[in-house]
């Protein structure tokens, strides 16, 4: 059977409608892991969930599968994980709960279409959140807010909202609002059905689905249910909310700016059902990406694509690459030949994988929204467009300013290829930004990272996965800026003084400087320098 290019768009149309994409965002600790298991619990998708923290009488969480990371009992990579719920598909682009890896965090923003920002109720907005908001603000990502953390002491509800509205200039919403807090947390009330539901602390920790008990806001039960202060209380925040308060507008809240806000407690699955509920019908459908030929439709015919993830070794017994591939436009079939536009050649993608965390299996065909995962033999770099039909190229994914550096020293000289080997495939996969010396005499790579504990798990890949043992030497500098003029630039201004001047993997100039003190001295002594905390490829590899 011939199908028409209109039969093709109209199919392209129906799978995009019932597609979400999303990736949450947080402070460690603000129960990012937990939520994430919660939502695959109620989208059935797990049966039961994983403990948080990945202790030895504890199971490890579902999304965290590196050893590193069930030992430590934190995320520190990007996983993607699908599910389906209600009739709509869900991709969810997992992230790194760590704050030194949010440049993992950055690239998984680039391939997300919406932003679930996490807050636990206790701390309001932390910093690591204020910096993943900013990068979802350049993206101008939908939004939503989930305040975690209610049946433990936290900040008003009040003060959360206006938190988010002074210090990050969104505008709030509150779809449900909660009845209490801490011990004396009771429920939230649901705005839309003008409906209750009751809070109940259960002994199974969370592990199953809980049970949800419905009243109406009117009910004459209520008396016996919730303490009357406490439903007086409600009631008059509840009236001050909606008469003061903005309304639901979903054009802002697509815009980025206007967020929906839900409060629960993840730990004890009370509220994500609900979140889930109200995401589906809120949230933004896939939508369409600028490149080189303008802006790109999901409902393009052709197949377009980038990847933004690169991951070594997800399993460890055939020693793997695999590249993340955001679909943006098209339908993606399995043994389509596509071309990589940043080397003109043509590929065949024979073994396509539907990722589940570690899990995989083959997958047929995806759709605007979805990510797929590509054997990757060399062939990929974080950034890399696929396509089908005329040339296009997607924007690169930029290197963001690392804050720590060190020479990494291979410990054993007859592990030298194996050194080698590994440290250019986890600089190709992203685990770390490496530089290098413009000494010639001096051959280490030299780590660039936004946080110790990425040197820390550099070190266990290589000792784990490529036999190699090595040993790291601090540099005493704290940020890094690259020459947008390049060599060239460079050599005109001579000299600089408390700067090192290093190359990164394209031989680039890139300036390391001990302080932002450093960085203002150097740019008022030569005011014609350029400098860019943003290392993009260069023009010639991306074609943008």
């Amino acid at each position: 059977m011939v199908v028409t290019s209109s039969e093709l768009e109209d199919g392209i149309a129906q799978a995009v409608e019932h597609r979400r994409n999303f990736a949450i965002i947080s402070h460690p600790d603000a129960g990012k892991t937990t939520l994430t298991e919660k939502l695959l619990l109620y989208g059935g998708a797990i049966q039961e969930a994983g403990a948080v923290k990945a202790k030895r009488t504890q199971r490890s969480a579902t999304s965290d599968w590196m050893a590193l990371e069930q030992q430590r009992g934190i995320s520190i990579t990007s996983t993607v994980l699908q599910f389906e719920y209600q009739g709509h598909v869900l991709n969810l682009l997992d992230t790194p709960g760590h704050q030194d890896f949010s440049e993992d965090t950055y690239r998984t923003l680039a391939a997300a279409d919406n932003a679930v920002m996490l807050i636990d109720a206790a701390k309001g907005l932390e910093r690591q959140t204020r910096k993943l908001f900013e990068v979802c603000r350049l993206r101008r990502l939908p939004i939503f807010t989930f305040i975690n953390k209610l049946d433990r002491p936290s900040l008003t509800p009040f003060e959360l909202m206006d938190e988010i509205e002074q210090e990050l200039g969104l505008a709030t919403y509150a779809v449900n609002y909660p009845i209490g807090t801490g011990d004396r947390f009771q429920g939230v009330f649901e705005r839309r059905t003008r409906k209750i539901h009751l809070f109940q602390r259960t002994a199974a920790q969370g592990r199953k689905k809980a049970s949800d008990t419905m009243i109406d806001l009117d009910d004459s039960q209520i008396e016996s249910l919730i303490e009357r202060e406490l439903y007086d209380q409600f009631k008059e925040e509840l009236e001050i909310l909606e008469g003061a308060g903005a309304e639901l507008d979903l054009q802002a809240v697509h815009r980025g700016e206007m967020t929906p806000v839900f409060f629960g407690s993840a730990m004890n699955n009370f509220g994500v059902e609900l979140f889930l509920q109200s995401f589906m019908d809120y949230a933004a459908k896939p939508e369409a990406y600028e490149s080189s030929l303008g802006e790109v439709s999901p409902t393009y015919p052709e197949f377009t694509g980038f990847v933004f993830k690169l991951q070594a070794n997800m399993d460890p017994k055939h020693r793997d690459r695999i590249a993340f591939v955001r679909v943006c436009s098209g339908k993606f079939e399995k043994d389509m030949v596509v071309k990589h536009a940043r080397t003109g050649k043509t590929i065949r993608l024979s073994r396509p994988q539907k990722l589940f965390a570690q899990e995989r299996e083959s997958v047929e065909y995806a759709y605007p929204g979805d990510v797929i995962g590509l054997n990757n033999p060399g062939a990929f770099t974080i950034g890399d467009t696929v396509y089908t039909g005329e040339k296009l190229v997607y924007p690169p994914i930029p290197s963001f300013s690392p804050e720590l550096f060190a020479y990494l020293r291979n410990a054993d000289p007859t592990q030298y290829k194996n050194f080698n080997k590994g440290v250019a495939e986890l600089q190709e996969e992203g685990a770390v930004q490496i530089l290098h010396s413009t000494d010639e005499s001096k051959r280490e790579p030299i780590l660039a990272a936004v946080g110790q504990l990425q040197f820390e798990v550099v070190q266990f890949r290589l000792a784990q996965e490529y036999g190699a043992e090595t040993r790291w030497e601090p540099l005493p500098f704290t940020v890094a800026r690259w020459v947008t003029g390049g060599w060239d630039a460079l050599e005109k201004v001579g000299r600089l003084f408390n700067t090192l001047v290093v190359k990164d993997r394209w031989e680039r100039p890139v300036l390391l400087f001990k302080n932002q003190w450093n960085v203002e001295q150097v740019m008022s002594d030569q005011p014609e320098l350029e400098l860019s905390p943003i290392g993009l490829p260069p023009a010639n590899l991306t074609s943008f």
